[in-house]
């Protein structure tokens, strides 16, 4: 079976050396795809920049913006499986692209953003035939976003954490998920060591997966 799995922040630049992202370290990401190994599964990695090491045996494509990430995706979709969007994809971009370095003056600077591509929508939004699971990095609201990104990400389950606790945040080797299905019941995943929740989220996917092909056929 053939995974396509995101991992990682994107950053979108400002000028030569500044730019926008986030913390997402790509652990979890990289926790899944090393999990699908272990079961012999092909895997395609799509991996924004983390300083961690790939896992052995995964198809590395390297990016480093989410337009990047986007185009990358799109390539591999028609033929994978399960499409696992685990990356932390900047919401937001410069509107203007510096081709020099903005200089600092004493004067109060406003910067200019724009939405970013929803990566997740777009691909998801097309045709395609593989299992998607969309991922949703929350600090309150847990299960009011979550369940409202299920269904507006056209996913076929939706898996949630808590980044507002240190403990199992984004820098963290641990992690908690709680997971939405579409007939609206949910499990959790209780907090272990990334490599251990992915393993644990792997059965669910493919158990999840193998019940929808047989309610189809």
């Amino acid at each position: 079976m053939k995974f396509l799995i995101t991992a990682g922040p994107t950053r979108e630049p400002l000028d030569p050396v500044r730019y926008l992202s986030n913390r997402s370290s790509g652990k979890m990401g990289y926790a899944i795809a090393a999990a699908a190994l272990e079961e012999k599964h092909h895997v395609v990695l799509i991996s924004g920049p983390v300083a961690i090491t790939h896992p052995s045996g995964a198809e590395m494509v390297r990016v480093t913006t989410g337009d990047e990430m986007f185009e990358a995706a799109s390539q591999q979709l028609g033929e994978c499986d399960v499409l696992v969007m685990c990356a932390a994809v900047c919401d937001y971009k410069p509107a203007h692209y510096s081709p020099v370095k903005s200089k600092k003056t004493r004067e109060p600077f406003a910067l200019e953003l724009v939405p970013a591509r929803d990566i997740l929508a777009s691909l998801t939004s097309a045709e395609h035939d593989c299992f998607v699971v969309g991922f949703a990095a929350e600090t309150h609201d847990l299960e009011t976003n979550a369940a409202r990104k299920l269904g507006e990400k056209n996913c076929d389950l939706l898996v949630a954490n808590d980044v507002s606790r240190p403990e199992i945040g984004m820098d963290s080797d641990e992690n908690e998920l709680v997971i939405f299905f579409k007939d609206g019941t949910r499990e959790t995943i209780p907090r272990g060591k990334k490599i251990a929740v992915a393993r644990r989220l792997l059965k669910i996917i493919l158990d999840v997966r193998e019940n929808c092909l047989t309610k189809k056929s």
